[in-house]
């Protein structure tokens, strides 16, 4: 049950990212329930389309329901959530931090390798964020210094490693988000970031 929530909350969270940058953009209800829908359900499409399994919101038609009803509430309430801070950055770190986990978790129980696992979580985690940046023509928060995909890997890494060890999935879970979620905070808020290539050298 934590892990369907922790699914929904990827897609719902990443479908408010898409209605945001719709409404930077000031394009119509249409637009915003396409940026929503392709934001929210690019990652976990990757995912499945990857593991060769059936793509869950064919299976689930809830997820587009949920990425309607993200686009019409963004759409009447976008002037809102962009007086929060940095309202597009913080919504996607949630939801590569429930999303990283989600996808490491639906790849082990398909029973793939825990490497492929790992790659799945941050496939699920961070390919629906660059999908909306590529389209919109804004440059994608993968190819900057500061922690991203890192954030996405510490979360599917770290749930695949305390599965290993017989942690319970749903503890698992938790834990892993949040590790997923304090590395990607740090990155916003504290400007975090890991060594790039050829820094320090002479």
């Amino acid at each position: 049950m934590l892990l369907q929530l922790l699914d929904y909350l990827g897609v719902a969270v990443f479908a408010v990212t898409g209605g945001i940058m719709a409404s930077r953009k000031q394009l119509d209800i249409i637009a915003f329930l396409f940026f929503a829908t392709l934001t929210g359900i690019g990652g976990g499409t990757l995912r499945d389309l990857l593991l060769g399994v059936p793509v869950f919101w064919v299976v689930n038609e809830t997820y587009l329901v949920v990425c309607l009803i993200v686009s019409v509430l963004v759409w009447f309430f976008a002037n809102k959530i962009e007086k929060l801070s940095k309202p597009l950055r913080w919504a996607d770190a949630v939801g590569i931090s429930a999303y990283s986990v989600m996808g490491a978790a639906k790849a082990i129980s398909v029973g793939d390798a825990v490497l492929v696992a790992v790659l799945m979580g941050v496939a699920t985690a961070t390919f629906g964020g660059v999908l909306r940046d590529t389209i919109a023509r804004e440059p994608s928060s993968i190819v900057k210094s500061e922690i991203y995909v890192s954030a996405a890997f510490a979360g599917a890494g770290s749930y695949v490693l305390f599965t290993q060890f017989g942690i319970a999935p749903w503890a698992a879970a938790v834990l892993a988000g949040g590790i997923a979620f304090i590395l990607r905070g740090g990155a916003i808020h504290y400007g975090w970031t890991l060594p790039g290539y050829g820094q320090g050298k002479a």
